[in-house]
């Protein structure tokens, strides 16, 4: 019902103008075809005044001129005031056609689709008992004006009679509301009700009975059979999975049946899919838990990154977050990421910069076009960014292992806001943007002090979070690097007894492990390299590193077997970098693994790095002893030559 519907002071005399006319303003909050908007009716007192208009029907549907009656010439209404507006504000009706106010209409303030009715505290004596409308006689005969229209009419017409029962508050159980409900079922069984209008139906239904309405019920079988005959539009699919992020049961075979066959559908017509509907989509699979449909997430990532340009920054926000929850990457949406991005970032909310980086470091996605403009956004826009929104920006930096191009200025930027806001950020947010630093070679020591002391550690456990097990380790290897790196630190130390003993863990955290598979491969030529299996997997270090494959030499250079390892005058570690240890589609180590081997060197290893891209290369076996040997060896002359 597109235009704005009057109140009258009898149901009845509304009936009698026109079919298409119900004393309810607020009934236009839910159309078939856009969203519900919001309107502020519930909260004005409404005077009671004879209303005509010309004759109308339903948004959305056709008009039915079978039963559009003629408007009988009256001279126009009064205008109708509204208690409590100012004069200026004056809204007038006059044959149908509304007079916006004079002064700047107020922003609509976001609403729920349906609210009850909440009576307004006023003593005006010319209010009307809105509930007290829904008793009389005017509502059956609209009604039964309705039973004239198609099914689609017909159906709009009762979910906006039910849609205006539940924002008045009405009992589900009423005789009023009862029949409203026969009605609809009575609609359903025809099965000839448009997919926008049952959506509609189910929503109102929904609020006013819940999921095990009845209603929602035939709604959702309706709409399961349109879906397999595949005769759901774009729009109307956007509106089906709003449907069922409200009334889905998951313990419903029916319904989880349905919910597969929609993705299907929806697979195959996603090309056709506008920017905000593939937005939408994306939140209802987030709230459904739709983490195994991932052929329908992929098509979908892909399809946004062909209308990345039309997402506004709030919309990219959601998209990106969804697909994080979802868990899918897909590499073209990274490359419309690369090249729409740069070129936003530098006036867009802050809350959008730092979405992006969580997203990159979550996909491992090292994207120069994106950290470069994100980097120089926080050197000029810092200040006006909150703390966890510049710690998701340093961490992603970090843990990617990227070190933009004006990263002096970004760090005295981060210096600067960490001296002014130090006691703002979270203990955990403030130890990982510390420990982010470490990744790339710059040392926070003015900052290690404060995290190192005791005051600092009991705030940690004040503020209810406990130094879990990330925490712990990320102190842990800042003060190794404080110990291995900065020989000119004098600062407090972490107490030994928070240290962790490995660093090994579920979640990789600190470490990835060795790639079975790479390890097989090199297994064979490494063996036959040394003439034996003279060499060890998996050892962990005093320091908690875990190492892939060690070989220990004696003093002039040979390598020593298992059973003469207490003879060992030098270490050599063979790093087997799988594919998981470097950022996506790049040949950059993630910055966890850089901070390792630099780590193990001040420790007094040689690390010998295998990447998994030169291996993989390799053909023969006669290769890949070849090429253990080019890396292998000249490390070894290195350490015979030494002594």
């Amino acid at each position: 019902m597109k235009s704005i519907v009057c109140i009258s002071s009898s149901v009845r005399a509304a009936c009698q103008h026109t079919s298409a006319c119900f004393p309810l303003n607020r009934l236009a909050l839910c159309s078939p075809v856009s969203r519900c908007s919001n309107v502020e009716f519930a909260s004005r007192t409404v005077v009671a005044q004879p209303c005509v208009t010309s004759a109308r029907t339903f948004h959305g549907t056709h008009v039915n001129t079978a039963v559009v009656q003629q408007v009988s010439a009256t001279p126009p209404p009064s205008p109708v005031l509204i208690p409590g507006e100012r004069e200026d504000e004056l809204t007038a009706y006059q044959l149908g056609r509304r007079v916006p106010p004079k002064a700047a209409a107020r922003p609509a303030t976001h609403l729920s689709p349906y609210r009850p009715y909440a009576k307004p505290p006023s003593n005006t004596a010319a209010q009307v008992n809105i509930p007290s409308v829904f008793e009389g006689e005017g509502v059956r005969e609209l009604c039964s004006r309705l039973a004239d229209l198609p099914s689609s009419d017909r159906a709009e017409g009762l979910a906006i009679l039910l849609g205006a029962c539940v924002e008045f508050g009405l009992d589900p159980h009423s005789p009023l509301v009862c029949r409203l409900i026969n009605e609809c079922l009575q609609v359903l069984s025809n099965r000839d009700t448009g997919v926008t209008q049952l959506c509609h139906l189910g929503e109102v239904a929904y609020a006013l009975e819940g999921r095990q309405s009845a209603t929602v019920m035939e709604v959702l079988n309706s709409i399961g059979v349109a879906v397999e005959e595949d005769a759901v539009s774009p729009s109307e699919t956007d509106r089906v999975y709003s449907l069922l992020a409200l009334c889905y049961n998951p313990a419903s075979q029916q319904q989880t049946l349905m919910l597969s066959t929609l993705h299907r559908h929806t697979q195959r017509l996603v090309h056709r899919l506008k920017a905000g509907q593939v937005c939408d989509i994306l939140q209802v699979l987030v709230k459904l838990q739709q983490r195994p449909a991932i052929p329908l997430v992929l098509r979908l990532s892909h399809r946004a990154s062909r209308v990345f340009k039309a997402f506004s920054d709030h919309e990219v926000i959601k998209v990106l977050s969804a697909l994080m929850i979802l868990g899918n990457h897909d590499g073209a949406l990274l490359a419309a990421m690369e090249k729409h991005l740069p070129g936003r970032l530098g006036n867009s909310d802050p809350e959008l910069i730092s979405t992006v980086m969580e997203y990159c470091l979550q996909m491992r996605c090292r994207s120069e076009p994106i950290f470069e403009a994100v980097a120089e956004n926080f050197v000029s826009h810092a200040e006006t960014h909150t703390t966890p929104q510049i710690a998701k920006q340093i961490v992603a930096m970090g843990r990617l292992n990227y070190l933009p191009q004006c990263s002096s200025q970004m760090f005295k930027k981060l210096e600067s806001i960490l001296s002014a806001r130090f006691s703002q950020f979270q203990p955990r947010s403030l130890i990982e943007v510390l420990h982010a630093c470490i990744h790339l070679e710059r040392f926070p020591l003015n900052y290690m002090s404060k995290v190192f002391s005791p005051y600092f550690l009991q705030r940690l456990q004040a503020q209810g979070e406990p130094l879990d097990r990330n925490a712990l380790g990320q102190l842990t290897q800042l003060h190794l690097s404080s110990s291995l790196e900065c020989n000119y630190y004098w600062g407090p130390r972490l107490p030994h007894f928070l240290h962790v003993k490995t660093f090994s863990s579920v979640d990789e955290a600190f470490e990835t492990p060795m790639e079975s598979l790479l390890y097989k491969w090199v297994r064979e030529p490494l063996v036959q390299l040394l003439g034996g299996k003279f060499y060890s997997t998996r050892i962990r270090t005093h320091s908690g590193y875990t190492i892939d494959v060690e070989i220990c030499l004696d003093e002039n250079g040979y390598v020593l077997p298992l059973s003469q390892w207490e003879h060992t005058h030098r270490r050599l570690v063979l790093c087997l970098d799988g594919q998981n240890r470097f950022c996506r589609n790049t040949q950059h180590l993630l910055g966890k693994e850089a901070t390792k081997r630099r780590h193990l060197r001040r420790m007094g290893y040689e690390v010998v790095q295998i990447p998994y891209f030169e291996f993989e290369k390799l053909r023969t076996q006669e290769e890949q002893v070849q090429y253990l040997h080019s890396k292998i060896f000249p490390t070894i002359f290195k350490f015979s030559h030494r002594s």
